[in-house]
């Protein structure tokens, strides 16, 4: 759950033991301060193993006892994945763990000798000094459906990045061997386009078939209604054809190889989706969301992924920052510059919202007549990209108020909950 900074520096007292790890990927080191930045033991090596974890719990336990300092707060930057084993095993421990901005690592490391060195002790008493200035926030650690989600999402990404690298291995075979398939056919994908592809006809052994032939057998084994002239394309194509005549045998099965994979990870992509897609109907809110025109099931699977539990959240605006959605000021003096996002937070989620704003805007009537308000104001009018990203914005606010309260979505509420609508109602 996100908190203010002065909410953040009153939990720093003279009851609180604060400890800065350095993560690795092999080897962390923790350092220990206490409220006034006083080091309160030698630092601990430990690594990166249950043994290790263990180590740590037990030596913060100790000094707490020792200090008489019972509120153990333990801090550390988020190093790639390394840190997220850790932070899981400290969460059941019944530990505070809360994480420390890299770049506000990096800047504040010569306050203390200033040099710029770099080492993993250092670094970890920076990090325990960042806690005591309140500059942290709280991680959401996901449990139960909504770590089914991320994990599921992660793997969605996968296994998408995996066909999108096997469609750039096909266009690179198809360029070398026969590169005018693709004037024939809008996308190699088709099922029209995949049979010829798995039996192998390459220019060559179009070349050698008939028209009928081809027809014939195309009729039989894929559409009953295929065109002569589709066959006759093909034909022309093949018989111009600059393709390569060497090394066809392995080009054929480097071909067969490809389609086998593409269709594989298709069946377990669309299995994934739906298991993802009924998963999802568990958390509370969910199924309302999926009603809103406009919004689909995997936006809702993603949204979750991200956020978590809502009820993690005070406010909607937590989330909008945890999109990197909220507004960045550039001012100072007579000088008032643009008004930006900050692209500050989770990515992933930044673009899920940009991507559903735009079926948002054309089919959801309340959303389609807010893009054209934010479009055609007259005061501080929106280009189209400011656009989506403003009802990325509201969209949140919706989802979050469904989720928390199990309210459902009204198109005719939402205009009347947005002053320049209820005005315009009013003067007509």
């Amino acid at each position: 759950m996100d908190i203010t900074q002065n909410e953040r520096i009153k939990q720093i007292n003279e009851h609180t033991l604060i400890i800065g790890v350095d993560i690795a990927k092999y080897r962390h080191v923790a350092r220990v301060i206490d409220d006034r930045g006083i080091e309160l033991s030698k630092r601990l090596i430990f690594w990166n193993c249950l043994a290790g974890f263990k180590l740590l719990f037990e030596w913060a336990k100790e000094l707490s006892e020792k200090t008489g300092r019972p509120n153990v707060i333990i801090g550390m930057e988020p190093t790639g994945h390394y840190w997220i084993p850790l932070a899981y095993f400290l969460k059941s421990q019944g530990i505070k763990v809360v994480l420390v901005n890299p770049m506000k690592v990096k800047k504040s490391k010569e306050l203390d000798d200033d040099s710029p060195t770099k080492n993993d002790t250092k670094d970890a008493k920076v990090i325990a000094q960042l806690i005591r200035a309140g500059r942290y926030h709280e991680p959401t650690l996901p449990e139960g459906v909504y770590a089914e989600l991320r994990e599921g999402v992660k793997l969605f990404d996968i296994i998408q990045e995996d066909l999108s690298s096997i469609k750039a291995q096909m266009h690179n075979v198809l360029d070398r061997y026969f590169p005018e398939f693709l004037t024939v056919f809008k996308k190699w994908d088709g099922k029209t386009a995949v049979y010829l592809l798995k039996c192998g006809y390459l220019p060559k052994d179009i070349c050698q078939k008939t028209e009928d032939e081809l027809l014939q057998e195309l009729k039989t084994s894929v559409y009953k209604n295929i065109s002569i002239t589709l066959i006759r394309k093909l034909k022309q194509a093949a018989a111009s054809s600059i393709g390569m005549t060497v090394g066809l045998r392995m080009a054929r099965e480097e071909i067969l190889y490809l389609v086998g994979q593409y269709q594989r990870l298709e069946e377990r992509l669309e299995a994934l989706k739906t298991q993802l897609e009924e998963l999802v109907l568990s958390v509370p809110g969910a199924e309302r969301m999926i009603a809103i025109k406009g919004v689909g099931a995997m936006t809702v699977v993603g949204f979750f992924a991200e956020v978590g539990d809502l009820s993690n959240y005070r406010d909607p605006r937590q989330i909008i920052k945890l999109a990197g959605l909220n507004l960045k000021m550039n001012q100072s003096g007579k000088h008032k510059g643009k008004t930006t996002i900050t692209k500050r937070g989770r990515r992933r989620l930044r673009s899920i919202l940009y991507q559903v704003a735009r079926p948002l805007a054309c089919h959801n009537k309340a959303f389609n007549a807010l893009h054209n308000h934010y479009k055609n104001r007259t005061k501080n009018p929106l280009k189209g990209k400011q656009s989506y990203v403003a009802l990325g914005r509201k969209l949140i606010k919706i989802l979050f108020m469904i989720g928390t309260r199990e309210s459902s979505f009204s198109e005719e509420r939402m205009l009347r909950d947005i002053p320049y609508f209820t005005n315009n109602q009013v003067a007509a």
